[in-house]
């Protein structure tokens, strides 16, 4: 089981690219953050609810690692927790090598499960330009590397704060890599 930190988290209750830094959120079982615009049981995100808006949110809570942020300063950027509309900035559990189906326990009780991968589009060449190609890339084989975070579902409710543990616990094998969602 491995262990890292909650670094910061956020919320918005309008759909705007960035979130506020909070002393603390609520997550709800099977629907995300209390008082956030993609909380729901149903997609939440406008892209995706144009689609087709009874599918299930398999987005309700977005987690990126805080050692993207010193990854994009090296580059030039400052980007702080919250900035690119993630719910949970973690520290010390390496969020995009973790497989389809990781339960992340974020504090004393909630725990939320991982889908996949978040999906970073133009927008956040909007809030930063030149920042998309910092957050999507290629590896060697040329296959597309997506390094925005990971979103989740909640599956046992509770309130997180800013220094709470975050318990890693990877589902049987065989593991499924990570995809967008």
């Amino acid at each position: 089981m491995t262990i890292g930190t909650v670094v910061a988290v956020s919320r918005d209750d309008q759909h705007r690219f960035s979130k506020a830094n909070q002393d603390s959120i609520r997550l709800l079982s099977g629907l995300g953050v209390e008082g956030d615009a993609h909380l729901g049981v149903t997609v939440q995100h406008l892209s995706r609810i144009a689609q087709d808006p009874t599918e299930p949110n398999l987005r309700q809570v977005h987690l990126i690692h805080d050692e993207l942020f010193t990854e994009l300063r090296a580059a030039g950027y400052e980007i702080a927790p919250g900035d690119l509309g993630e719910n949970v900035t973690t520290h010390g559990v390496d969020l995009l090598a973790l497989p389809v189906g990781t339960r992340l326990r974020l504090g004393p009780d909630a725990v939320v499960e991982i889908t996949g991968l978040r999906n970073p589009c133009r927008q956040i060449d909007r809030f930063r330009g030149g920042l998309l190609k910092q957050v999507v890339s290629r590896d060697e084989a040329g296959r597309i590397v997506r390094k925005s975070g990971v979103m989740a579902v909640v599956l046992e409710p509770g309130e997180i704060h800013p220094g709470d543990a975050i318990h890693v616990d990877l589902p049987a094998t065989p593991h499924r890599p990570l995809e967008r969602v």
